[in-house]
């Protein structure tokens, strides 16, 4: 007798027996099944997705920053100006005469001191022969003067005797009077006498009083001729137009024949060795210049480079422009520069710590100031504004910045202060 089928058919009819004729518990075994294996699928699939978002990272703006350390750099004030004589002078005649010189061409060197016109001198002379006879007349009468002080003095002194013995016989004939010794007649004399004295003393004051007039009014006239000798002197100086230093001939010089007045142009003398440079700083940069920098410029016409020093910085702004005047002092041996050629010029200034960055990295806060956004240890944005120094091919020169800083350079337009960033950092390539 075979054992399997027997089994089999036990189990058949259990199985019958749950699925027919105890359907009901059957069917709530097999659902309670069901459910639990529901709840430890969700159980799973919640600490995956846990798991999951806690390995995603925050989704975060990326952007391009770099790293950038502050360097020393000159900071130069560049300036656009032009060249100007060092001297112009218009050289004019101050008296009324025909020129009797051969002129002088324009482009002429001509040394301090050299004749450009001279002057008919017509009757000036007779006029200072005049004037220096008349001076000879006012001394020869000072001495004339001189000698009549001493015979003055002199009558003076014997009158004031003659008064004094006039003084003495009117008292002694008083006296007498007094005591009977003497007639009236005698003391009317004595007094007469005092009377007459006293009037030869005054005449003697009024004649050294004359005499002393007298040499006054020579004085006088010796200070009257030596003055018409001087102006004659200096008439006859301003005959010949002299060059007040040396330099170049700007103009010809007065023709010959031709008639000169005062303030008449006799010709036009430009120094330009040494030759200036000039400019106008704005109020911005005026502070940072200081007479006796260093200066480089390069002329537009030519590219030539020239250097010097600033020799003048003026303390008074144009009302105009608001800026101020600066002046270079330039060497200029062999006159290759010329009076009003353009020129770039770099004045050398005090040097400062500065970051060298590109230009897009530049942008506007919601304020319009011009600035940089930056990224801090927290990778959060802070906006920190700053102030050109100078602009090169390789970038900007910026300064107000801490001495190491984070730059964003990529995506700075997309992002505001506090807000944190996935940074990307690139290496500075300049």
């Amino acid at each position: 007798m075979r054992i399997l089928p027997i089994i089999l058919a036990v189990v058949v009819a259990a199985a019958l027996y749950f699925v027919i004729i105890d359907r009901d518990a059957t069917v709530a075994y097999l659902d309670g099944l069901r459910s639990e294996e529901n709840a430890e699928a969700s159980v799973q699939e919640e600490a995956e997705t846990a798991a999951e978002a806690a390995a995603e990272p925050e989704a975060l703006m990326r952007v391009v920053v770099q790293r950038s350390i502050a360097r020393e750099i000159d900071s130069a004030v560049v300036l656009r100006g032009q060249t100007e004589a060092m001297r112009q002078v218009d050289v004019q005649a101050e008296t009324s005469a025909t020129v009797i010189s051969d002129p002088l061409r324009k482009g002429a060197f001509v040394e301090a001191g050299q004749l450009l016109c001279k002057l008919d001198p017509g009757t000036r002379q007779s006029t200072l022969a005049e004037a220096r006879a008349r001076l000879v007349e006012a001394r020869a009468s000072k001495s004339e003067a001189e000698s009549r002080v001493p015979e003055s003095q002199a009558r003076l002194i014997e009158a004031q005797a003659m008064l004094a013995e006039a003084r003495v016989n009117q008292n002694a004939a008083s006296r007498l009077s007094e005591g009977g010794f003497a007639s009236e007649t005698r003391v009317k004399n004595a007094e007469a006498a005092v009377a007459s004295a006293e009037a030869s003393v005054e005449a003697a004051k009024s004649g050294l009083s004359a005499a002393t007039s007298g040499i006054q009014s020579a004085d006088a006239s010796i200070e009257s001729a030596a003055a018409s000798v001087a102006a004659a002197e200096k008439e006859l100086e301003r005959l010949e137009i002299l060059a007040p230093f040396a330099g170049l001939l700007e103009s010809d010089t007065a023709e010959l024949g031709s008639l000169l007045q005062p303030g008449s142009l006799c010709g036009t003398i430009l120094q330009l060795n040494p030759i200036k440079l000039v400019a106008f700083v704005p109020e911005t940069e005026v502070n940072r210049i200081e007479v006796g920098a260093m200066t480089s410029a390069r002329l537009a016409a030519g590219g030539d480079d020239v250097a010097g020093r600033v020799t003048f910085l003026s303390r008074s702004s144009d009302p105009e422009t608001r800026t101020f005047r600066v002046e270079i002092a330039v060497p200029n041996d062999d006159l290759r520069l010329r009076d009003g050629q353009t020129a770039e010029i770099v004045i050398s200034a005090e040097g400062k710590r500065a970051h060298l960055l590109p230009p897009s990295a530049l942008t506007l806060n919601d304020d319009g100031a011009l600035g940089l956004r930056t990224v801090d240890e927290n990778s959060a944005i802070i906006f920190r504004p700053v102030s050109i120094i100078r602009d090169t091919t390789q970038g900007v020169w910026l300064s107000g910045l801490p001495e190491e800083v984070d730059v964003v350079v990529v995506g700075q337009e997309y992002v505001t202060d506090g807000v944190r960033v996935a940074a990307t950092y690139r290496e500075q390539t300049q």
